[in-house]
């Protein structure tokens, strides 16, 4: 069973219909009992960053989620759902993350100096790191065009991490993971075919532990 983790926040239903397309169920759930037996998680997210944070903890959430991440079962972060694995964010008054991966979140340069408008919002192309391969990601070969809307971005410690980037001013880690966990910045739920190949693989992941 694929839980995709309701703490209030993000397009829940847009990313259990997107695993539907591909042929996997997925669960939409609060609870705490749902997540600790999930063959495999789904932690989305759309929102301000503490407001996420905040959400898991409010529904008691944080200790669930950052188990299944150590356990082992496959676990893929999107959007937000990257960005709370960290640290830390600076967005805002600044908010503590998971701590599952090094590093924190930051925002993309000011847009007066950088000439960019901020959120980074559309399409933008996937550079995959042909030193970290992904289950995520078919071959090294492969750069699609992804979806993505956001303000920050993910600055690992770890540059192992990092298994594909794109590059919006500067370049970002579009696509970070290792063992069991990996996370998209992008929406693969709303990248069309190509987004749905991604989920395809995660659910072959999960697959594997059923």
């Amino acid at each position: 069973m694929i839980v995709i983790v309701d703490y209030g926040m993000g397009n829940l239903r847009s990313a259990q219909k997107g695993f539907e397309n591909v042929g996997y169920e997925a669960v939409i759930s609060e609870k705490t009992s749902d997540v600790e037996r999930a063959e495999a998680v789904v932690l989305p997210g759309v929102g301000a960053f503490a407001d996420c944070y905040n959400g898991l903890v409010e529904r008691n959430l944080t200790g669930p989620v950052i188990d299944a991440a150590q356990s082992g079962r496959p676990f893929l972060g999107i959007c937000v759902g990257l960005q709370l694995l960290f640290e830390y964010s600076e967005e805002g008054q600044g908010s503590k993350g998971l701590g599952i991966f090094p590093g924190s979140v930051v925002r993309f340069p000011h847009p007066k100096m950088a000439n960019l408008k901020v959120p980074h919002m559309g399409w933008n192309q996937l550079e995959p790191n042909p030193e970290h391969p992904c289950p995520l990601l078919p071959d090294a070969d492969w750069r699609p065009y992804v979806y993505f809307v956001h303000s920050y971005h993910a600055q690992p410690t770890d540059d192992a991490l990092i298994c594909a980037t794109s590059t919006y001013g500067v370049t970002f880690p579009a696509v970070v993971g290792r063992d069991n966990v990996y996370a998209v910045q992008f929406h693969p739920e709303k990248s069309q075919r190509e987004g749905m190949k991604i989920l395809q693989a995660f659910g072959r992941m999960a697959e594997r532990e059923s």
